[in-house]
């Protein structure tokens, strides 16, 4: 079975930055080997329009059906809004909540990030989950695209 990976802004920045480009790059070839399914939503599009034209047109490169595209919905707009008034992160972190609530409500296998300091943070995923448990939701699992790859011997 192929693992469904919802993707954030920073995974598609990292392919250019030179602290994440090796993972990441390396996440891409999963990617074009069918390894994966990279989980692309409405918010994710919507940032990129903000970014430079290289990080814009990265994922142009790849076969459209590597992608599944999601879009925000009325329920993830307000699962988002929940973590803020849990207070898992401030309200200047939505996007990030929507990124976490997308990935939850479309049962995304795992969500990866280089976003260590809203999403990829111990105290943050138990923030994220504990208001997913009493929201009636399942855990979301969170990694960084280290944690992504397959190593010799796999």
């Amino acid at each position: 079975m192929v693992t469904r990976i919802y993707i954030d802004t920073s995974i598609v920045g990292g392919y250019f930055d030179d602290e994440f480009a090796s993972e990441t790059k390396a996440l891409f070839e999963r990617l074009k080997n069918k390894e994966v399914i990279f989980i692309i939503s409405s918010v994710l599009e919507q940032e990129l329009q903000k970014a430079p034209k290289n990080v814009l047109t990265l994922l142009d490169k790849y076969d459209p059906n590597s992608f599944e595209h999601v879009e925000l919905t009325e329920e993830a707009i307000k699962l988002a809004d929940k973590y803020v008034r849990e207070k898992v992160v401030g309200k200047t972190s939505i996007d990030d909540c929507r990124h976490i609530a997308l990935a939850t409500i479309y049962k995304a296998d795992v969500l990866a990030s280089w976003n260590f300091k809203h999403i990829v943070n111990l105290d943050r995923i138990r923030g994220y989950n504990g208001v997913n448990l009493k929201s009636g939701y399942a855990i979301i699992e969170v990694r960084n695209p280290r944690e992504l790859l397959k190593y010799d011997g796999d």
